[in-house]
């Protein structure tokens, strides 16, 4: 289980990569048009992020069985790789069960 601290940093880093897009950041041409990450921008560097913590992960995981890293780095890493993920997932899921509301009003 991810420890506060881990799932806290976790979600910073979420919040600033949407307060940089703004507000109004993926309501389609007008953001653009505005000057503001499309919402397609925010979702290409959310996965970057997430890929990015996955790399750490892997890299520690490395350097631990060749003797160059602390288990607990190792298991930080993972940790917070894992709570990436979930978020991901979670964010994943949301806009899945959005699309489908959408789909389901009445025109």
């Amino acid at each position: 289980m991810a420890s506060p601290t881990v799932a806290a940093n976790a979600y910073a880093a979420l919040a600033r990569m949407t307060s940089s897009a703004g507000p109004a950041a993926g309501v389609g041409k007008a953001a653009e048009l505005g000057g503001g990450q499309s919402f397609g921008a925010v979702l290409k560097e959310a996965l970057g992020s997430v890929m990015d913590a996955g790399r750490k992960s892997d890299a520690q995981t490395v350097a631990m069985t060749t003797g160059k890293a602390n288990v607990m780095d190792v298991v930080t890493a993972v940790a917070e790789t894992d709570v990436a993920v979930s978020t991901l997932v979670s964010v994943r899921d949301r806009m899945i069960q959005s699309y489908e509301d959408i789909m389901r009003m009445p025109i």
